[in-house]
């Protein structure tokens, strides 16, 4: 049986072992010189990604210094993206590009663009490559060549992943995925130089496929440790934390296999990728179940 991969949900930010953030983002190390985006800047920055998926603005771009950061997220039912500008600065020129900086803005815009905060659930591997691969596809349609990009998360991914986001690999490859979709095979000349604003798109990415994933989260007053399988045969333990949600890939095959307790006689869940499950306290029945989210 191949190794059951488990991430859970938690925040959605991108931000150095040098320090890491809180989601293990690594942090460049500080510039001196601090020259990046004005709020005007990236605002113009911000509106050209926007016309280059053909969509409108639905949050509030907001600079705050001293966060070493760039998140997206919702206050009092209101989106914003919230930047710091040294941090940026830092990136760019960690990474050798204008574009860095670029792309963490595209990555944000992608959060909101696909939703991901509205369930309120954090951060999930799924959620930050679908950011992702809407980041490369940005900066294909605003100029940047592959190289410029990959940049950002050359530098500031950790190469494994953590709970909340996926390691180096699946976050280069899914840039790498968007940029295609969006320029096909050919490749533009690397260049520093920061994009154009260019003419409105008529067509948005698609979303990153989440076929290979499933979300489950628990319903409880305390954690309980469930066990899971990708054959039904061979079962691994792992700990669910209540009311923080949690995305689990299966490598091989369609579906996965769930038991409340670790035994043969159990009842076993058959959980279908792309679906959203909960577990629950069901009163009438006075036990523990499984139910599909719709």
């Amino acid at each position: 049986m191949k190794r059951i991969v488990l991430f859970l949900l938690l925040c959605s930010q991108i931000a150095f072992a040098q320090k890491t953030n809180q989601c293990g983002i690594l942090i460049p190390p500080p510039s001196k010189v601090y020259n990046f985006l004005s709020a005007y800047e990236a605002g113009a920055y911000v509106r050209t990604i926007l016309d280059s998926v053909n969509w409108k603005q639905n949050f509030t771009l907001l600079e705050q210094s001293g966060i070493n950061n760039a998140y997206a997220t919702i206050i009092r039912n209101k989106r914003f993206i919230i930047y710091d500008n040294r941090f940026l600065t830092a990136l760019d020129q960690y990474s050798n590009t204008n574009w860095a900086s670029v792309s963490v803005l595209a990555h944000e815009i992608g959060h909101h663009y696909h939703s991901h905060l509205v369930s309120g659930n954090g951060s999930t591997p799924a959620k930050e490559l679908e950011a992702d691969y809407f980041s490369g596809y940005a900066l294909a349609k605003i100029g940047a060549s592959l190289g410029d990009a990959t940049a950002a998360i050359q530098k500031i991914a950790p190469a494994l992943g953590n709970t909340s986001h996926p390691g180096r690999a699946a976050r280069v490859d899914a840039i790498q995925k968007g940029w295609y979709y969006a320029k096909g095979i050919n490749t533009s000349s690397t260049t520093a130089a920061r994009p154009a604003v260019p003419q409105p798109q008529q067509n948005p990415p698609p979303p990153v496929s989440e076929s290979n994933w499933i979300n489950l989260a628990l319903y409880g007053n305390s954690a309980m440790t469930v066990y899971l399988s990708d054959d039904g045969r061979n079962y691994s333990p792992v700990l669910l934390k209540t009311t923080q949600p949690f995305v689990f890939k299966y490598e091989i095959y369609n579906y996965g296999f769930l038991r409340l307790v670790n035994s043969p006689n159990a009842e076993t869940y058959k959980l279908i990728h792309n679906k959203d499950y909960s577990i629950i306290w069901n009163r009438r029945a006075n036990n523990w179940t499984v139910v599909e989210v719709k």
